[in-house]
């Protein structure tokens, strides 16, 4: 062990340790869920704080040596070299000052060790030269911006667009085939199976737009506003520069917010942002949910889809093979509407001047997001990717479809029509047996009005 001293005095740590006393005391403080910020947020906290030194060493306030030294620090951290020693609880602080802290000593600590000092010695000083122009109320929310950001580029948008690409071309491969078309659960007019994929096709398309409205929301970043927004103990420039090394290196359209006041004590840009996942999920769901119900069976349910058998789905029924891929997706699904629900909360904690609960947004958001992302990758490939359809199937269960008799209407009239599907359902009948003994058209024309596949353009009366 070495002991360090803070503002509240002397402190054991494990002499490994690259942290310091603030992170030690969190540490004992914070023993609550085992949780620790993810690898994508200490990547985006690396960022921040390397944009700032170079910041800081551009405008001549950080010395070459130190300035060097602390850059070299911050590239360890963004590639997860020193990820052991970030292991501040996720519930903290509500501003995430543990865990600025935790970087700003880590990487402190790391550039003395660069430049053969002692660990400790704060010959590199966590607050004057790693925090310079900063506080924990900018650079928290400022990385949980970058972080999503990154996450929603890279992961969920790749995933979305590969899970539209194979929706899409099921939607084409599907395209002769009708089917029955359902609402309220309850047998509806036809409709091409290829059609259906291609709802689900714009559903997903949809999900891309508002994953990029996600990240257009969270292009403001709060860097510069320190501690209520004001900007006090900020160099002039400094936050303008690190911005533009940020979208240099990371690729990105990152902007200095218009208001720091705003930027540093509201959160709703990130609620903004998981309601934009909620509603991509609330889509998804629905997409899943549907095709684990047209493949249910195989034998005694709706059959008209044939899902790829990935695993065994019983440990008792020889031979049952569930939709597990559709099932693990609905039910991360449901997570991330789960997080949205604390995110929200989390954007009530903004009181005055800061919000109190980002660690909480910070998690649940980038969780979200890492989960959306995965969930969505299996399923396109591990079931949409692989599904048959089972025309003959499709076929049989639109013929004996009620509704067909919907077709019949501008000929006959509603009451008419309605009279042939009541009877066929009583009798057991198709509508088409109905309608040819009670003589009502010729079969030549019936034939030609009751065409399945003719009732699913727009209009079906030539």
């Amino acid at each position: 062990m070495r002991n360090e001293r803070d503002a509240m005095g002397t402190v054991e740590i494990p002499d490994g340790a690259l942290w310091g006393a603030q992170t030690q005391r969190a540490i004992q403080n914070f023993d609550i869920s085992g949780l620790t910020f993810d690898r994508r947020f200490i990547e985006a906290l690396g960022w921040v704080k390397k944009a700032c030194a170079q910041a800081n060493f551009d405008l001549g306030l950080l010395d070459p040596q130190a300035g060097t030294a602390i850059l070299q620090a911050c590239e360890e951290v963004i590639v997860g070299r020193l990820d052991a020693h970030f292991p501040v609880d996720v519930f903290q602080t509500g501003s995430g000052t543990s865990t600025n802290m935790n970087a700003n000593e880590v990487i402190a600590n790391r550039a003395i060790q660069l430049l053969g000092g002692e660990i400790g010695s704060k010959a590199i000083h966590p607050n004057d030269h790693v925090n310079l122009g900063q506080s924990s109320n900018d650079v928290i929310p400022t990385a949980i911006h970058i972080a999503a950001i990154l996450a929603i580029r890279d992961d969920l948008i790749v995933a979305l667009s590969c899970l539209y690409d194979r929706l899409r071309e099921k939607a084409q491969v599907f395209d002769p085939i009708v089917k029955t078309g359902r609402t309220h659960l309850q047998d509806a007019t036809p409709i091409r199976l290829g059609q259906e994929f291609g709802g689900y096709a714009a559903q997903v398309q949809n999900g891309i737009a508002r994953a990029r409205q996600a990240i257009e929301a969270l292009r403001p970043l709060p860097l510069g506003g320190t501690a209520v927004g004001t900007g006090i103990n900020c160099p002039v420039g400094m936050p303008s520069k690190a911005i533009e090394y940020l979208n240099r290196w990371l690729n990105t359209d990152l902007v200095e917010a218009t208001n720091h006041i705003e930027a540093n004590s509201a959160r709703d840009a990130c609620v903004e942002a998981s309601g934009q996942l909620k509603t991509i999920a609330v889509s998804l769901t629905k997409i899943a949910n549907d095709i684990r119900w047209l493949a249910s069976g195989p034998r005694n349910g709706l059959g008209e889809l044939k899902l790829p058998a990935v695993q065994p789905g019983s440990s008792i029924m020889p031979g049952k093979v569930n939709p597990v891929m559709a099932e693990a997706l609905i039910m991360a699904c449901a997570q991330v509407i789960g997080y949205d629900t604390a995110i929200t909360l989390g954007g009530l904690g903004s009181v005055f001047e800061l919000n109190m609960m980002m660690p909480l947004i910070a998690h649940n958001l980038l969780h979200g997001i890492t989960l959306l992302s995965r969930a969505t990758r299996a399923f396109a490939e591990r079931c949409v990717a692989g599904i048959e359809a089972d025309e003959g199937r499709c076929q049989e269960i639109v013929e004996r479809n009620l509704a067909l008799a919907t077709a019949l209407v501008p000929y006959l009239g509603y009451d008419r029509a309605a009279e042939i599907a009541k009877e066929a359902q009583r009798s057991g009948r198709t509508v088409r047996q109905v309608a040819l003994e009670w003589q009502v058209m010729t079969p030549e024309e019936l034939d030609k009005v009751l065409d399945p596949r003719k009732m699913t353009g727009v209009g079906s009366r030539e």
